[in-house]
C-alpha cells in the first residue's frame, strides 16, 4: 500500500512539473524570472504544498530550475553554455558567418513575422509598441545612443516579434542563437545607422513590418521582415566592396553582457 501511495505522490509531483514546463515553454516564466510564491502555486496549479516542492524538487534535478538562499526558485538559462559550445565559437570567430545568420534570420524571422500577425494577442501587440517605440526613441535621444544600446533595442524588437509568433521552439531557437543574432543586429548599427540613406531605409522596413503585424497582414508581415534582413545583408555586402574592409569583423566583438 505504501508503495501505491508513492507512486501516486511521485504521479501528482511530475504533472506538477509539466504544468510549470508548460508556463516556461509558452513564454508565461521566463528566463531568469522568479517563481511565484509558493502559496499562490498551490492556488493556480490546484495541488498540496508537498506535491508542489516535490515538482519543484524535479524541475531542479532536469536543470530547468535554480533554487538560492533568500532568493528562493526561479527559471533557470535553458541555453546556458549554448553560446560557450564550440559550435558557438566556429560560428562567432568566422567572418563568412555573418552572411549565413543573416539567412537563417530572414527565414526565422519570415516566419516570426507571420505567425505573430495570425496568433498575436492584445498583450503581445502592447508589448510589441512598446518595444518599437523604446527603438524608434534612439532618434531623439539628446545625446548620441552607444550603438551597443541601440542593438539591444533593435533586437528586443525582433525577440517581441519572435514571442508573438507563439511558436515555442521557433522562440527558443532564436534565443540559442541570440548572442549571434544580437552580433549581425550591431554589424547593421554599426555600420548602416551613420549613413542616412541605408538608415532611412531601416526605419521605414522596421515600421512597415510593425504595422503589418498590427494590422494583422501575415503575407505583408513575412515579405516586410525578410526584405528587411536581405537588404542589410546586401547593403553590407556593398559596403565591403565600397571600402574593401571586413565589416564582419564586428563578429569577434564581445562584451555584450
Amino acid at each position: 500500500m505504501a508503495g501505491g501511495g508513492g507512486d501516486r505522490g511521485q504521479r501528482v509531483a511530475d504533472q506538477v512539473a509539466e504544468r510549470i514546463e508548460r508556463l516556461i515553454v509558452d513564454g508565461v516564466l521566463k528566463k531568469g524570472q522568479a517563481l511565484p510564491s509558493e502559496r499562490r502555486l498551490v492556488e493556480k496549479l490546484g495541488c498540496s504544498r508537498s506535491a508542489l516542492r516535490e515538482g519543484l524538487r524535479v524541475l531542479r534535478g532536469r536543470g530547468i530550475i535554480d533554487t538560492e538562499q533568500g532568493r528562493g526558485s526561479f527559471v533557470a538559462d535553458l541555453n546556458r553554455g549554448s553560446d560557450a559550445s564550440p559550435l558557438m565559437h566556429l560560428f562567432s570567430s568566422q567572418p563568412r558567418t555573418l552572411y549565413d545568420l543573416l539567412e537563417v534570420r530572414a527565414l526565422l524571422e519570415g516566419e516570426s513575422a507571420r505567425l505573430a500577425a495570425l496568433r498575436a494577442t492584445e498583450a503581445d501587440l502592447i508589448l510589441l509598441r512598446r518595444r518599437y517605440e523604446e527603438m524608434s526613441a534612439v532618434h531623439d535621444e539628446p545625446t548620441p545612443v552607444d550603438p551597443r544600446e541601440h542593438a539591444r533595442r533593435d533586437h528586443a524588437f525582433h525577440r517581441a516579434i519572435s514571442e508573438a509568433s507563439h511558436n515555442p521552439v521557433l522562440v527558443h531557437t532564436l534565443q540559442s542563437l541570440s548572442e549571434l543574432m544580437l552580433s549581425t543586429v550591431f554589424a547593421s548599427v554599426n555600420n548602416l545607422y551613420h549613413r542616412p540613406v541605408q538608415k532611412r531605409q531601416i526605419d521605414r522596413q522596421h515600421a512597415r513590418l510593425f504595422h503589418a503585424i498590427c494590422e494583422r497582414q501575415p503575407s505583408q508581415a513575412q515579405r516586410a521582415a525578410r526584405e528587411h534582413i536581405e537588404s542589410i545583408r546586401d547593403n553590407l555586402r556593398e559596403i565591403e566592396q565600397e571600402e574593401q574592409r571586413l565589416v564582419r569583423a564586428t563578429m569577434r566583438l564581445e562584451g555584450w553582457n
